[in-house]
């Protein structure tokens, strides 16, 4: 849907699209119940109030672990947008007594790999070892988390790095596209408008201080979750856990909490234009902002997504068949409300046809949900639900459930419900869900093409007040 560059310097703005229109997957009469995934956790608390949540996988002799520290990319403060992503790029480059090359040696001795990223809700840091290098690799791990060293130097390189980056990003029209959306859906000011990396106006503030503050307040006990999956036995691994994390306690005084949830912004609606002279395609998104984590309303909205997806896989209309490279639906799950949006590239001349198109669904979605869709839909997520947690499943899907669970605050049934959850979707929770996330009158849309070729027809429209925003307006958020 997006480049991999763009997919690199931005929160994903779709984690749950898929191209195209899936077969029917709806499992015939007499088929056993697709199968559902319920762990079994062993939850424990170090002697510092760390919570440790273990899943034994005993199929191959190796382990993950995931420290899930609640604090991302939402939790940088203004003027340094990008400092959580940096702080975590860092993590790696040095630890404790050993330089970055010292450490990658360390790990390379026992095969195992360690890494870190930020989220919009979260900082990660996952390491895969073999079962039997365990207790030789946590200890790297430990460094890592608790007493980086974050080098001038490596800061220097990893700023110009990201400076390259945003560079090279101006030029994605897919990068390009996803911000000026991201713009009309959280305001130009907020930080789900920029970059995860940050802008060049904040990169090029950026301190070592910063990031060390940064780390102090966010990387702490009570605001983290270790989880531990793969082969081991709780009476084995908790005391291993318990030397190289137990004493581990806050470095200052200030501490990044688990806040609530803020409350969900709805634009009045908006059409962005952003001018790519020449361009001879047309970016397209179109959407809204959809509910937070805490909401029942995912299930419904699961189902809607899966609507839009075969209406629009199935490219019911001419405009769409032949001038756009196909319409995707999809939408980011957070803590705070993510994007549910669709979003295509269409031929420069067809774009404003191609846009009243897509909102055609939009509205008619509205409308009607047909029962055989419905039943498709509910197949549909069902049977790529199970894909992910079948018995064969590996570890780090596993790993990845349960950092949803822990940063989004679900159950530990979540999974085990998550099939009746589905089926309990009707057709008025679909049309209710879009009657509220892709109304009309809170649609933002935002265009990546050649003003002259697309503007005239795009007012033609008349879909609302047109915005034009350049490129150099967008990639200053943050500054």
């Amino acid at each position: 849907m997006k480049s991999t560059l763009a997919t690199a310097v931005f929160v994903s703005v779709f984690t749950a699209a898929v191209t195209g229109q899936a077969p029917d997957p709806r499992p015939s009469a007499g088929t056993a119940p697709l199968p559902v995934w319920a762990p079994v956790i062993v939850k424990h608390r170090l002697s510092n109030g760390l919570p440790v949540w273990i899943v034994e996988q005993h199929e191959l002799p190796v382990v993950q672990m995931s420290l899930v520290v609640r604090a991302g990319t939402a939790a940088d403060p203004p003027g340094r947008f990008g400092v959580a992503s940096l702080t975590a790029a860092l993590l790696t480059e040095g630890a404790g007594a050993r330089s970055a090359v010292e450490f990658a040696d360390a790990l390379d001795a026992h095969f195992g790999n360690l890494s870190a990223s930020a989220t919009a809700d979260t900082s990660l840091v996952r390491l895969y070892v073999p079962a039997a290098g365990l207790p030789d690799v946590l200890p790297l791990m430990a460094d890592m988390v608790q007493r980086p060293t974050f080098p001038a130097p490596q800061l220097e390189r990893a700023r110009r790095q990201r400076m390259g980056t945003l560079r090279g990003v101006r030029d994605d029209p897919d990068a390009i596209a996803a911000l000026a959306f991201a713009r009309g859906l959280y305001g130009p000011a907020g930080r789900s408008a920029a970059p995860l990396i940050g802008s060049a106006g904040s990169l090029e503030a950026m301190t070592v201080e910063d990031v060390v503050a940064f780390h102090k307040s966010s990387y702490r006990p009570a605001n983290s979750t270790l989880l531990v999956v793969g082969a081991v036995k709780p009476a084995d691994v908790l005391p291993l856990v318990e030397t190289h994390f137990g004493a581990w306690q806050p470095a200052g005084t200030r501490e990044t909490v688990h806040e609530p949830v803020p409350e969900v912004r709805r634009p009045a609606r908006q059409l962005l234009l952003v001018d790519v002279p020449d361009a001879p395609q047309s970016r397209i998104f179109a959407g809204g902002v959809s509910a937070t984590s805490a909401t029942a309303d995912y299930f419904p909205i699961q189902i809607l997504n899966a609507v839009l997806r075969g209406r629009f896989g199935s490219a019911r209309t001419p405009t769409l068949r032949e001038y756009t490279t196909g319409v995707r639906p999809g939408f980011d799950r957070r803590r705070s409300a993510g994007p549910l949006a669709v979003s295509t590239a269409a031929q420069g001349h067809k774009t404003a046809e191609a846009l009243a198109e897509v909102l055609g669904e939009l509205a008619d979605v509205l409308k009607t949900v047909a029962a055989d869709e419905l039943a498709r839909a509910k197949g549909e997520v069902a049977l790529e639900f199970s894909r992910t947690f079948d018995p064969t499943g590996r570890i780090s899907s596993r790993l990845q459930a349960l950092e949803t669970l822990v940063t989004l605050d679900l159950r530990d049934d979540y999974y085990a419900s998550y099939a009746r959850a589905i089926q309990a979707v009707s057709a008025d929770d679909v049309r209710r869900v879009a009657e509220q996330y892709l109304a009309a009158e809170h649609l933002v849309i935002a265009i990546v093409g050649d003003r002259k070729t697309i503007e005239p027809s795009l007012r033609a429209l008349g879909i609302g007040s047109l915005t034009t925003v350049s490129v150099d307006e967008l990639f200053a958020t943050g500054r």
